[in-house]
């Protein structure tokens, strides 16, 4: 991620929010673990951390696409 933007999240729509953490927890290889768990479980997990700030909401401008990435993972801007 060179180029990117955090967003906060509290200034997304419900729906626009809600698809950014769908995606992101429907990729493929984030399943680990023994037990299925709910999609809207997962949206509500995302979300909590999101809350939290244990997590971001990042605008990647070379791929012009958003995701969650771990708050602190991100480089100082």
């Amino acid at each position: 991620m060179s180029n990117f933007m955090v967003v906060p999240w509290s200034s997304l729509s419900k729906d626009a929010l809600v698809g950014i953490i769908e995606d992101f927890v429907t990729r493929e290889g984030t399943e680990y673990g023994a037990s299925d768990i709910s999609l809207e479980k997962k949206v509500r997990q995302v979300l909590r951390q999101l809350e939290r700030g244990d997590v971001s909401i990042v605008y990647d401008e070379e791929t012009l696409s958003c995701s969650v990435a771990l708050t602190h993972e991100l480089p100082e801007v």
